[in-house]
């Protein structure tokens, strides 16, 4: 399970000009979920996420996460973080999982981060046409594979 984080002052997602999911401060977070991927790797990168000390104390450090400052986050599905870009000119996405397996992954990921203490889950609409807006605090921009912590 791939996700990238963006630290934002705000963030809205809006399908056929219905805004479906809008935070302030907080995070949105894109999600491309693989085949290989389980409900463990959706609760150990829900809980990374969750903790991230990566909002500023009142000595400009990233030293608070998300709880700390009352932050919500806006999930968004995304199956493109899952191309494979590493012949010809066309990203291939056989890694991505499919929607029957995709689908309950995303939305138990967005309920293990209501376990770890964020309040504010927002969603954008599975599968669906989307515009994304925010804006980008920092910027505070990080990449993160759920591989990549259970080594």
């Amino acid at each position: 399970m791939k996700a990238i984080i963006q630290r934002v002052s705000g963030a809205q997602v809006a399908v056929e000009n219905e805004i479906t999911g809008k935070i302030d401060k907080g995070f949105l977070i894109l999600l491309g979920v693989e085949q290989e991927d389980d409900e463990t790797e959706a609760r150990v990168l829900a809980k990374k996420i969750a903790g991230l000390r990566v909002f500023t104390d009142e000595n400009d450090k990233m030293n608070l996460a998300l709880s700390d400052i009352g932050g919500g986050t806006l999930v968004i599905s995304n199956f493109t973080l899952c191309a494979d870009c590493s012949h010809g000119r066309r990203p291939n996405f056989i890694a991505a999982a499919r929607p029957e397996k995709a689908e309950p992954l995303y939305e138990y990921f967005c309920a293990q981060l209501k376990e770890n203490g964020v309040s504010q889950v927002e969603k954008g609409v599975f599968g669906a046409d989307m515009q994304v807006s925010l804006v980008n605090d920092g910027p505070v921009t990080i990449d993160i594979n759920s591989k990549d912590l259970k080594r």
